[in-house]
Formats: C-alpha cells, structure tokens, sequence
C-alpha cells in the first residue's frame, strides 16, 4: 500500500487541477446569482449556511481525495463543509474550501476560489503544498515548500514594497470587512495606508500579496485554517512574511475548523510589524 508521504507535488498539483476544471464546471451549471443563492437547509462544519454550489464544488473535491484514496495513499481531510474525514492516515493533512468567497461566488463577484493545502504536522509552519485557483480571473496559484511559488506557472518574483510621500504603504487588502469592524479599524489604517481594498476572499488576498500587488492585508477578524492555510505558504515561498496575530509564534495556527486568529501578511517585515497594529474584533 502507498504511503501517505509518497505522494509528490507534482500528483497534488494534477488532482488539485482536476478539481478546479470540476468546479468550474459547477459553475457553468448555475450561471446566475438566482441560482447561486440556493442554499441546501443546512449548515456546514465551518458553521456556514451551505449552499449548493458549495456542496456541489465539495463533492468535487472529495472525489479527487478518494481517487487518492484508492490508489493506496493515506491522510486525512479537514474540509470547510464535510469537517475532518479520515482517509486512513493522520501523517498528512489536506485542508480544503472549496470555494473560499462563497458569497462572492453566489452574488457573480469575481474573486472566489479553490484553496487547499497538504500538511506534514498541526499548525500552518507544517504545510508543504498550497493551492489557490480563482474561478473569477481564472489565476492558479501554488506553491511547494523551500521550491517557491508560482502563478500559472511562472514562479513569482514580486517587486519591492511601496509607500507613498508619508511613509504609509501604498495598499492594503483587507478582509473580515463587516462594517463595525471596518470603523474599528479605520484609524490604524489611516495610520498604515494610503488606499484600501476588500475583495472578499482571504485565500486570493493573501495570494494579491504574493505578486505584490497589494503592499500587505490583514484580516479584521479571527480566520480560519480553511481560508489561509493554502495561500500563506504562497506568500511565504514568494519571499513575503506571515503572521497569525493571536498565536505565540507567528505560523502556530492550528490546521482546524475553529476561527483561532487574525492574519496579516507583507513584503516587509517593517510592512507586518504596521500591520499587525490594526485592531482584529
């Protein structure tokens, strides 16, 4: 029987890609907001309202992990929906949304996403594969423990940090943005940033910071493994910096369901170190 272990990242990157052509199939089968809002009655184990297409883009998914499973390879699955699954191993750990951004995918927003990472230990410092695919613009991104990271296959090189004539970042994404958190946090980010963008999901803001498209994020509120656990390695193999703000240690963040902590991510450590001031609810 094949070892968990033995699964390269080449075999997570083709079973990942099969998911995302999956799931963007799910999506040409309900094309409109109309269809997108239906919801199946019950609430997922990341404890969200489930809607079809979240089932739908699920099933995806999972059926690519028991192809896995059936060729011999063993793990188990911590899932926005399904919970924790086991597949015979606890060695590895493979966390999965399978569309992080849901209400951006429901209402026909752009930015939602496939994101899953596989882990050798508990907490976001163990995860050694990430991926992102954005159904909106169609960008994948991975990336592969101490080989980088890349976009569409290109590996990524972002160009420096920028910062305006005050010595502020020149943008920021942020995420968690309920209104009463936003006012919250609006005085810090005078403090930090010129301009600010929120595009409603964690996974493909944290990936904007990869490229260097925006100077950092942060979430304004606690995020959970789901979200994050795929594109932080991105931004780290980029070359950027990461921190879950309520841990003891930057990346001890457990490979959960629970919504343990804020993250914010840079090209800076000065950048982080700003960021990390903005107040989290």
């Amino acid at each position: 029987m094949a070892a968990a272990t033995e699964l390269s990242a080449e075999d997570w990157l083709g079973a990942c890609r099969r998911a995302a052509d999956g799931l963007r199939r799910v999506l040409r089968d309900h094309p409109t907001s109309r269809e997108r809002v239906i919801e199946t009655g019950e609430r997922g184990e990341g404890g969200d309202r489930t809607l079809v297409i979240d089932a739908a883009a699920e099933e995806v998914v999972f059926g690519q992990l028991e192809r896995l499973h059936e060729a011999g390879y063993r793990f188990t699955a911590v899932s926005e929906e399904r919970g924790t699954v086991d597949f015979g191993g606890d060695d590895l750990r493979v966390v999965i949304d399978p569309i992080d951004g849901s209400l951006n995918a429901k209402r026909g927003l752009p930015h939602h996403a496939l994101s899953l990472a596989v882990a050798d230990g508990p907490t976001m410092a163990d995860v050694l594969f990430g991926y992102v695919f954005d159904l909106g613009p169609g960008e994948e991104w991975h990336a592969v423990r101490e080989q980088g990271a890349f976009l569409d296959g290109r590996r990524l090189d972002p160009p420096p940090e920028r910062r305006g004539r005050k010595g502020r970042l020149e943008l920021v994404a942020v995420e968690s943005a309920d209104p009463h958190w936003l006012a919250a946090s609006a005085a810090a980010l005078c403090e930090v940033t010129n301009r600010v963008r929120a595009l409603g999901s964690i996974a493909v803001t944290l990936c904007q910071v990869a490229a260097a498209r925006v100077d950092g994020m942060a979430t304004l509120w606690r995020c959970r493994a789901v979200d994050a656990a795929a594109a932080q390695l991105i931004v780290r193999e980029s070359g950027g910096l990461v921190r879950f703000t309520a841990m003891a240690e930057p990346l001890a963040a457990p490979l959960d369901l629970e919504p343990r902590s804020p993250v914010v991510a840079a090209l800076t450590e000065e950048g982080l170190e700003a960021l990390a001031t903005v107040p989290s609810s």
